[in-house]
């Protein structure tokens, strides 16, 4: 007996709208975000977390639109 999967549209929608709004934030605070992540130091780290931070919102989110549309990994034997 197989188990009807429920769509993730909420999961969808937190992650777009999280993902719209750390963009919008990031390229409308250019500035501050510059002369942050160039102090140096131990804010050498700013971008690193910013880019796993990305990387993760992307990656949920393309996640569920792609289980949203059916479309899964292919599964090896």
């Amino acid at each position: 007996m197989a188990k009807s999967k429920k769509k993730p549209y909420l999961k969808a929608i937190i992650f777009g709208a999280v993902s719209i709004a750390s963009y919008v934030f990031l390229f409308s605070n250019v500035k501050l975000v510059m002369e942050e992540f160039t102090r140096g130091g131990a804010y050498a780290v700013l971008p690193v977390a910013a880019a796993f931070y990305f990387s993760f919102l992307h990656g949920a989110f393309c996640s569920n639109i792609l289980d949203l549309m059916g479309l899964q990994a292919k599964k090896k034997r």
